[in-house]
């Protein structure tokens, strides 16, 4: 039996698994993200973790096949990371930086990418080769998979969904840059910012005025208990997203639309919604798509950068 690593890398904490060459997560720990001086010590720090794990265990350098990990920027074919804001780090190739660090074999992607890749091979997509995997929380992010394979493009952007654009009549800003992005409407905050919108626009009475910090949760809560403002802003964000999955689907023709991140905790509700306006706006021959929930949680970007070494 062969094993590896996966490791997910987010600005606060890495995360970091063992697995076995099927797949089965044999054990799994995390070490803090240490950001400063543009991130210097991040890569040795996993390298010394992944070190320390396998002499605990007496793991021998030959049983290892590799290590996958996913980053948060955009990362080429050839591991070339083109700047993670998060980290401080710049453009480098981050494969061939871990290998000389670790000695092992190293693939690297993004992190939205990587937990596609998760979540088509061991999740909410599992069994399917084209999937569209869309995460749902501070921001939008995704990943999209096809044949198996998942998209990168020509400079590691495939699959930045959350800025594809919706409303070009919006002046506020995306934090891209641009404006009417995905990530407007659709993400946790964006979903407040609807919120705050229509409440700003209608005097309709609703529990949601009495909450100081109105939360995305609060805005699904109102819903299930019937409050009519918040059923109304719902409605608004499921058409947002009815209309942005469309035209992935349009494009990709994925067997599954998987809908993760925190959002993707408000359930039932999420998925029927999404899918009412999906099927209202999307082209005939891409409507027999399923939606379902990511399944893995914290743990889709491990088990997909693992993949990525498979």
């Amino acid at each position: 039996m062969k094993y590896g690593f996966g490791v997910d890398l987010g600005g606060t904490t890495v995360k970091i698994a063992y697995f076995d060459e099927t797949g089965n997560m044999m054990d799994k720990w995390e070490i803090p993200t240490r950001t400063e001086n543009g991130g210097e010590n991040i890569l040795p720090d996993i390298a010394a973790s992944i070190r320390e794990y396998l002499s605990k265990n007496a793991v021998a350098d030959s049983a290892i096949l590799g290590i996958g990990i996913g980053v948060p920027g955009p990362v080429d074919g050839a591991g070339v990371v083109n700047r993670c804001v998060n980290l401080g780090w710049g453009v480098f190739n981050i494969n061939e930086t871990l290998e000389t660090l670790t000695g092992f074999p190293v693939r690297a992607g993004n992190d939205a990418t990587v937990a596609a890749l998760g979540e088509c091979w061991k999740g909410g997509g599992q069994g399917c080769k084209n999937i569209a995997f869309v995460t749902l929380g501070t921001g939008v992010g995704g990943g999209i998979v096809v044949d198996g394979k998942v998209v990168l493009g020509a400079h590691g952007a495939g699959g930045e969904i959350g800025h594809i654009l919706l409303d070009p009549t919006e002046t506020d800003t995306c934090g891209c840059g641009n404006h009417g992005c995905v990530e407007q409407y659709c993400s946790a905050t964006g979903i407040v910012r609807v919120a705050k919108k229509y409440l700003a626009a209608n005097d309709a009475p609703s529990c949601l005025r009495s909450i100081g910090n109105l939360t995305c949760k609060d805005v699904f809560d109102a819903g299930k208990a019937g409050d009519t403002a918040a059923l109304a802003i719902l409605e608004q964000v499921y058409d947002y997203m009815g209309r942005f999955l469309s035209a992935i689907c349009c494009v990709t023709n994925p067997e599954v639309v998987v809908l993760g991140g925190g959002v993707s905790k408000a359930g039932a509700p999420l998925l029927e919604g999404a899918k009412r306006y999906f099927d209202k706006y999307a082209f005939h021959g891409c409507k027999n798509v399923r939606f379902e929930l990511a399944t893995l949680g914290n743990d889709a970007g491990a088990y997909g950068a693992f993949k990525l070494v498979l």
